[in-house]
């Protein structure tokens, strides 16, 4: 392979090319560049050996573009090495050099260098000139070139891109690295995390490199995530690409790079990372050579974040750069078709059977972007070497994703090739799953199940920092139905307060009160504000995504939740009730519309004590919690609305009272608190009219003990 590419860079280079857009692929890019070429000015500011450790932290030249940029790197290796194998460690977007100590205390020789620039108050950094601003990945510092320039026109030079810098610098980084007295050359590894791992095929196409793990990045964003050109879209569009697309998507971004590396490449990611859509950054691999191994791994739901996925990349270094005889599978063979019933059946036959430990199956449903999508987990069955499961939908012109996760024993994992079909277009298909209001099964993240009072299962977080999320909701089997409210129950014995996050930016003040019972909230959409635009999230329909994370002093692991459910909260149609005695007391089961922040408790305050306002007990009344409204149908035959309101004794804030008469407000009490308040009754004339409304709102921002009441409230005549 290295040979015929020689030749052909010979011939290449007596052609002489009029414009930079004639560039026809990565090699031909980087023909002309040295990583070698200049002296390195090495300017070491820490020099120390600390626990058998040296350590080392310094600036080197790299020399790109007629310019001089100073790369800020960090090395370690166990002090006295001779001959260690070397390993680049990338970071981040936004990331800072951080070594893997795990790999020098293994024997490695490890350097991770700086490419993201200056950023807030970091005392060390890579210093890119002036002309070279754009490397700067902070955008209070510098700015980004991919396909366009900043006024707007189109790339005509891969070389004038953003990444054709941090490629550079890294190539220079490796250069030092190899250049460091205790190295061995010959056994050279990289690993990069996010986009360390975007910028990491282009080392792989590095002849001094012999293996890459590329954590999460691997290509795909420009263009097909900006624009989302989803591969899975129904139906399928895909823009015309401008002048700067082509020129990027041919020569810089990280797919381009496949057919020229000689690397053995290995690709760990989540399947809800947003590195571009998961599915189809596999099709990479097919544009490598047959020579290069390569394999991946996708952790089912995760994020930045790759924990069950074994050993995988510890294994793949020892096993290409080290040369050590590491089982490693053959790749699994895969398919998605239908049952004898018309159902969607997913099977895998793994190589190497007698090493498998365990095989999982996942599968989701329509949703075109990867990283979004809700993942379930199904119940394999095996027979012989091949193992199956039957995948329920729920509209069989929708898609219908699956893969597997084969786990061996050297605890390490492959996933098996990602398949998607529309059920429809398989043959006879049938939808055998049907949508649910009941989210008690759904996955919470960080949570441990727990049997709370009167026998009730919950699950509690046991994440101070994190608390909990879900992603379940962009399936369409969990997606909330029209005009709907979340519901659930919790359970806690002192005050917490905590937020709830719908998707990115709607937040949800989550006042935690306490009490020796379960207690139950309803939540609705114009509840759950967008800290950016100020609005309410639309319907719950919109959801993907809850976190429920505690504020700063609160603990969430002693609170236990449960019962979560979609609840539909359209009134339904209802005749009036008919006075056949002189007095009615409303009761919560007569509202045709209700929802409380906690409960509502009938001739009890919502604490479940005695009514009590000024001192004054009651004997009938509703008690709630602010913000809280009761709708009731006016009875036909009745004349006057009777009710006493105010705050409750018990109660610690501020709130509002208001009555609503056929949608027009009639009473509204401003705002009041149990020490400072008139309570009185009211008598409103409400012949002739439909509806009656009671709403209680906070007045101020804690929700925290806003106890109301309406005592002695009644129709008559």
């Amino acid at each position: 392979m290295k040979s015929i590419l020689l030749v052909f860079f010979a011939l290449s280079a007596i052609t002489t090319f009029t414009h930079a857009r004639e560039f026809q692929n990565p090699h031909q890019l980087w023909a002309d560049f040295d990583p070698d070429k200049g002296n390195f000015k090495e300017e070491i500011i820490l020099e120390e050996v600390r626990d058998g450790i040296y350590f080392k932290e310094a600036y080197i030249s790299a020399y790109v573009l007629g310019e001089e940029v100073r790369i800020y790197c960090k090395y370690a290796v166990k002090n006295g090495a001779k001959q260690a194998p070397a390993l680049m460690d990338v970071h981040g977007w936004m990331g800072r050099p951080n070594i893997s100590m795990s790999y020098v205390n293994d024997g490695w020789a490890v350097l991770a260098h700086d490419y993201c620039g200056k950023s807030g108050n970091r005392p060390h950094y890579t210093k890119y000139p002036e002309k070279l601003r754009y490397g700067n990945i902070d955008a209070k510092v510098g700015y980004r070139i991919k396909s366009k320039l900043p006024d707007g026109s189109y790339i005509t030079d891969p070389k004038q891109t953003d990444d054709y810098l941090w490629y550079a610098l890294q190539r220079r980084a490796l250069s030092y690295l190899l250049a460091q007295k205790e190295v061995d050359k010959s056994r050279v590894g990289a690993k990069g995390y996010s986009y360390g791992g975007t910028i990491m095929w282009n080392l792989g196409m590095d002849e001094r490199v012999k293996a890459i793990v590329a954590y999460f990045g691997i290509g795909y964003l420009e263009y097909y995530r900006t624009k989302s050109v989803w591969l899975y879209n129904n139906p399928y569009k895909a823009p015309k690409q401008t002048p700067g697309e082509k020129l990027y998507l041919s020569t810089i971004a990280p797919q381009a790079h496949a057919p020229y590396i000689d690397a053995a490449c290995l690709w760990l990611n989540g399947t809800n990372d947003h590195h571009g859509g998961h599915e189809r950054s596999e099709h990479i691999f097919k544009g490598l050579p047959k020579t290069s191994p390569w394999d991946y791994a996708l952790q089912a739901r995760g994020h930045h974040n790759t924990e069950k996925l074994g050993d995988d990349a510890k294994v793949w270094l020892e096993k290409h750069v080290l040369g050590k005889d590491h089982f490693w599978p053959q790749r699994p063979v895969s398919t998605l078709g239908l049952n004898a019933e018309g159902v969607p059946h997913y099977t895998i036959t793994p190589s190497s059977t007698e090493e498998v430990e365990s095989v999982k199956i996942y599968y989701s449903l329509k949703n075109p972007v990867s990283y979004t999508r809700a993942w379930r987990d199904t119940t394999a069955s095996r027979q012989g070497d091949t193992w199956s499961a039957s995948l329920p939908v729920m509209n069989i012109d929708d898609y219908v994703f699956a893969f597997a996760n084969i786990h061996y024993k050297n605890n390490i994992v492959v996933s098996g090739d990602f398949e998607a079909a529309i059920p429809a277009k398989l043959g006879k298909a049938i939808a055998t799953d049907e949508p649910s209001n009941d989210l008690s099964a759904q996955i919470w993240s960080d949570t441990a199940p727990v049997e709370g009072v009167g026998g009730i299962m919950g699950f509690r977080p046991f994440n101070k920092h994190r608390g909990t999320t879900n992603e379940q909701f962009s399936d369409p089997k969990w997606r909330a139905p029209k005009g709907a409210h979340l519901k659930f129950k919790f359970y806690c014995t002192q005050p917490q307060s905590l937020i709830l996050r719908v998707n990115r930016d709607h937040l949800f003040n989550l006042e935690i009160t306490a009490s020796d019972e379960w207690q139950e909230m309803i939540i609705s959409p114009d509840q759950v504000i967008s800290t950016s635009l100020k609005s309410p999230l639309k319907a719950w329909s919109e959801t993907t995504k809850i976190q429920i994370a505690p504020k700063p002093g609160a603990d969430i692991t002693k609170v236990i939740f449960a019962n979560f459910e979609w609840i539909e909260t359209t009134p339904k149609p209802a005749k009036a009730p008919i006075m056949n005695q002189d007095k009615v007391y409303l009761s919560p089961e007569m509202a045709i519309e209700s929802y409380s922040f906690w409960r509502v408790m009938k001739d009890k305050s919502v604490s479940g004590t005695a009514i009590s306002m000024l001192g004054k007990k009651y004997q009938r009344g509703l008690g709630l919690h602010a913000d809280s409204k009761l709708t009731f149908l006016i009875p036909k035959n009745c004349h006057y609305f009777n009710v006493t309101p105010g705050a409750d004794d018990a109660q610690r804030g501020e709130l509002r009272m208001k009555i609503l008469v056929d949608d027009k407000e009639v009473f509204n009490s401003g705002n009041i608190s149990s020490a400072n308040q008139e309570v009185k009754n009211l008598q409103i004339n409400v012949s002739g009219h439909q509806k009656l409304s009671l709403i209680v709102e906070q007045a101020n921002a804690n929700k925290g003990g806003d106890h109301a009441n309406w005592a002695d409230a009644h129709f008559s005549k």
